[in-house]
């Protein structure tokens, strides 16, 4: 007779970092947002988003025609920091 026995622990924690693996590789697909990535990732509205962060002079923004771009890891180190700075708990 064979007995298994497995670790419930240390299964949660293979699966929540295979998890946090593709969510980096996804994460890592996109070099830029639009401003609905960028509204999306903040769960702001844009009027919000204008009115709270987009005119910091350090906030990374480029636009070409008509649409805004905003670089990804950029934006995501900048919104970090803008949260700390500005967030209370």
């Amino acid at each position: 007779m064979i007995d298994v026995q497995i670790d419930e622990q240390e299964v949660k924690t293979m699966y929540l970092n295979k998890i946090e693996e593709k969510i980096k590789e996804i994460d890592a697909e996109k070099l830029f947002w639009d401003t609905k990535e960028l509204t999306r990732r903040t769960c702001m509205s844009w009027g919000t988003v204008l009115n709270t962060f987009f005119y910091e002079p350090d906030f990374p923004k480029f636009k070409i025609g008509q649409k805004w771009y905003f670089p990804a890891e950029e934006t995501k180190k900048f919104l970090l920091s803008w949260l700390e700075k500005n967030g209370s708990i």
